[in-house]
């Protein structure tokens, strides 16, 4: 089983945070890859919150094909805090040229432009550049969105992060989210490595889905251009997120309503039973077969967390105003905010969604048997 840590906190945080709750962890992911997305930046990224930062892995060959790409489309820097390992890495990392973090500003000709058409370019722009590099590898593209950062990479959680310096390096943010990896496949994909990001939406998985295929097929049929890759079974679930937002116009407490929905007998005593009627009928492709456990984030900085039925992958919340986390273990949450009232820690059954929003002033329990709310 791979091994989950978020936290949201009130205070810019350095991501070794997340990296070292995942240590004490270790017996639960095997080192053999890690994955961070930090949003709500600080440091000098504070101050350029509307502006794209584009993060991946570049050969020094992909940067001069990426620059000579982005001048083209207009895009000038404003701000660079990519890392250039100058040491031999760990055993077990790869040697890197450049992980770039890199925030542009939009081009001239983007002045005017709706928020819609804005955002839909820059995932065009991430797709193009992942097809880019793909089959020569020079560059390996995670994320091209404003206040955010992605850094994914092989080789122990702890100690990538201290080869990258990520300790004394100016990237922190208020909301962190990390998986420490457990191989399931012979080769590793970093594209395969959680958290998943589409538009603002970021999930990430403790567990398999054995519904992957049918879920698969009907998020590709649905024409939108970021529903693609599918390195990994778990992808599906920042799909099914960023779907039930933008197109069915529904919010996080339907999430379950979608991937787990109730049985039907249950239906027909909910209060809300004509939608979640239709929700079933017209969404029973997107239902997954765990056992899984989700984590994820939506474009407001909202964390949360959801069980499928079975409930067999663990997960915790909890933490004080201010400061919360959400972790695999009740180990990790212990080693990040020791200072919390334990007996209020909560663990998702298979019908609750637990959610902390970007006020991070308390645990919001929302369960499947309570009125949907209406559609925004």
């Amino acid at each position: 089983m791979c091994r989950l840590f978020a936290i949201t906190s009130e205070t810019h945080l350095s991501p070794m945070v997340a990296l070292e709750a995942l240590d004490v962890m270790r017996e639960g992911h095997d080192g053999s890859g890690v994955g961070l997305l930090l949003s709500d930046l600080g440091g000098p990224f504070k101050k350029i919150k509307d502006s794209p930062i584009l993060s991946g892995i570049f050969t020094k060959q992909g940067i001069s094909r990426l620059d000579n790409y982005m001048t083209d489309l207009g895009f000038l820097t404003k701000h660079e805090a990519s890392i250039r390992p100058s040491q031999k890495p760990p055993a077990g990392v790869p040697q890197r040229a450049i992980y770039l973090i890199r925030a542009y500003e939009y081009p001239d000709k983007w002045e005017g432009w709706s928020r819609e058409k804005i955002y839909s370019e820059l995932t065009r722009i991430r797709l193009e550049l992942a097809d880019m590099g793909a089959e020569s590898q020079e560059m390996i593209v995670f994320s091209f969105w404003p206040d955010l950062v992605m850094i994914k990479e092989i080789g122990d959680p702890v100690t990538v992060g201290r080869y990258l310096k990520l300790d004394s390096s100016d990237l922190q943010a208020k909301v962190i989210m990390a998986q420490g990896r457990q191989n399931t496949n012979y080769d590793i994909n970093l594209y395969a490595c959680h958290p998943f990001f589409l538009s603002g939406f970021a999930t990430m998985t403790n567990g398999e889905n054995t519904a992957f295929l049918p879920i698969k097929e009907f998020l590709m049929s649905r024409g939108v251009p970021g529903y693609r890759g599918f390195e990994s079974d778990s992808q599906v679930f920042v799909y099914i997120l960023h779907y039930m937002y933008t197109h069915l116009g529904l919010g996080i407490e339907a999430y379950k309503h979608i991937i787990t929905p109730l049985q039907d007998e249950d239906i027909e005593k909910h209060p809300t039973r004509v939608l979640l009627k239709h929700l079933k009928q017209t969404c029973r492709r997107l239902i997954i077969d765990g056992p899984n456990c989700v984590i994820g984030c939506l474009p407001d900085n909202t964390l949360f967390m959801a069980q499928d039925r079975k409930k067999l992958r663990p997960g915790v919340v909890g933490g004080r105003p201010g400061m919360y986390a959400f972790s695999s273990e009740i180990c990790g949450l212990d080693a990040v905010i020791p200072d919390r009232d334990k007996s209020e820690d909560f663990q998702p059954m298979y019908t609750e969604t637990a959610i902390v929003g970007p006020d991070r002033k308390e645990v919001v329990i929302c369960k499947q048997s309570e009125p949907l709310p209406p559609l925004h």
